[in-house]
């Protein structure tokens, strides 16, 4: 399992912040009088011309396979999954998610193409793992004993406000529209439902996503490694 895209030299995309919005110029400039890093943990190119990537202030300069390292060590047991039958736009938000709260692996489930322009680059940080349908990814869980929920506002759903989330979990989600699919339903430990009290019938599935992700967060991560 490894982060996608992975490669030597990590320049900023046409899907971040744009250049000389963010970040840092050059590493002379930024520290005059102080020598370059030599540690290969450290971008040669990002040093000379300076870092605008969409990532955290002690990530600077560094490489990707750096920076994928250093999260490995932080990852929570969380994992996310999310149901791509019909090309759901939602999974690149839901990806640029899973990377602010270090989920370990967010799992896509039917199609392997997706719009990776949601994600904002964080796709290059965070583990994506495919599975060609729901029944796929309930035996991966099980083989890892990770507990499978499903959230979803249907009949006979636990409310995720007070529902304990299993620290060792997979947050799965359907699409937008038609939600999880029966198949994931009956393969879950649980359904939990999010409160709503206006008029729309659903939640869009990328902010469901994050809401889902944040309750498991205030249960089970150490805030005081937070950034």
């Amino acid at each position: 399992m490894t982060a996608s895209g992975v490669g030597n030299v990590d320049r900023p995309g046409p899907t971040e912040w744009g250049e000389g919005r963010v970040g840092v110029g050059p590493w002379v400039e930024e520290h005059p009088g102080l020598p370059l890093p030599t540690d290969e943990r450290f971008d040669q190119r990002l040093l000379a011309e300076g870092d605008r990537r969409n990532v955290v202030d002690a990530y600077r300069y560094l490489t990707r396979e750096a920076i994928v390292a250093d999260i490995d060590t932080r990852r929570h047991p969380l994992h996310v999954a999310i149901e791509n039958f019909e090309n759901d736009a939602n999974i690149g938000t839901v990806v640029r998610t899973a990377n602010a709260f270090a989920v370990d692996t967010v799992h896509i489930v039917g199609r392997r193409r997706w719009n990776r322009r949601g994600a904002m680059v964080t796709d290059r940080y965070q583990h994506l793992l495919h599975h060609p349908d729901v029944d796929t990814l309930l035996s991966w869980a099980e083989e890892r004993n990770v507990t499978v929920v499903a959230v979803d506002n249907t009949p006979g759903s636990v409310p995720l406000e007070t529902a304990d989330l299993p620290e060792r979990c997979l947050l799965l989600f359907g699409q937008e529209g038609p939600g999880v699919t029966e198949a994931a339903r009956r393969g879950a430990l649980m359904t939990c439902s999010i409160a709503q009290f206006g008029s729309t019938r659903s939640i869009n599935a990328g902010v469901a996503a994050g809401i889902a992700m944040h309750r498991w967060i205030t249960q089970h991560a150490d805030l005081g490694r937070a950034w």
